[in-house]
């Protein structure tokens, strides 16, 4: 249970003050928390997120005038994957603060990056629905932005892109598309397996909590084992 005190504790490392902290504690309820009210904070990761890609793509854009669009679409997914966006929830010890059921507490959640980077998304949306976009911008600016002078090597790579890169070369523009095989966990902690095809070959295969990091999973894979020729 979320006190006063852990809101306040939160809100000093955020270096955002809620004027309804209401908006902070929804937030931050996972869905495996049930309060009784059936309400979490998936709704709210959706809007996070659309804030958080408009607010990187308006840096990119202005930062950057020289950049194609192709570069700024590698950049922006480089900043805002599930990698990148754990490393900044950890930044303010979110994991300490969301609200998670026994079980899932029990298993570690508090430490999973799907959980931490989907409750900073949620978290990005609550400022935004408190204060509006311009102290969204500056917490985007102050916890995430700071990755753009970065290497991306720090980061989740686009193997996806990567290897499409490579596939392209090697065979005049044949593409490479993904497949899904399995999909486990109850739904509040999916696991889902992807492979990467190129026609019938499976080129490679991976596993993550979302369909879009398994399929980088499996892009990382096929590229280890084409490279590795």
């Amino acid at each position: 249970m979320l006190t006063k005190e852990h809101l306040l504790n939160l809100q000093t490392r955020m270096g955002y003050t809620f004027r309804d902290p209401e908006h902070l504690r929804r937030a931050l309820m996972h869905s495996s928390y049930t309060p009784g009210d059936g309400v979490d904070n998936e709704r709210m990761e959706f809007l996070g997120d659309a804030v958080l890609e408009l607010c990187v793509s308006e840096e990119l854009y202005f930062r950057f005038p020289d950049m194609r669009e192709g570069q700024m679409t590698k950049n922006r997914a480089s900043i805002v994957c599930e990698s990148a966006l754990f490393e900044a929830a950890q930044q303010i010890d979110l994991g300490a603060f969301v609200l998670l059921g026994k079980g899932e507490d029990a298993s570690g959640g508090r430490r999973k990056p799907s959980i931490l980077s989907d409750a900073f998304e949620a978290v990005i949306c609550a400022i935004f629905l408190d204060g509006g976009l311009e102290p969204a911008r500056t917490f985007i600016h102050r916890f995430v932005l700071p990755q753009l002078g970065r290497s991306h090597a720090a980061f989740e790579k686009d193997y996806k892109t990567r290897l499409q890169e490579l596939i392209h070369a090697r065979t005049h523009g044949k593409q490479v598309t993904y497949r899904l095989v399995r999909e486990e966990g109850p739904d509040h902690d999916k696991t889902f397996t992807m492979q990467a095809m190129l026609g019938d070959e499976v080129l490679g295969e991976g596993s993550g909590h979302s369909k879009q990091s398994a399929g980088q999973t499996a892009a990382k894979a096929a590229l280890s084992r084409l490279e590795g020729k």
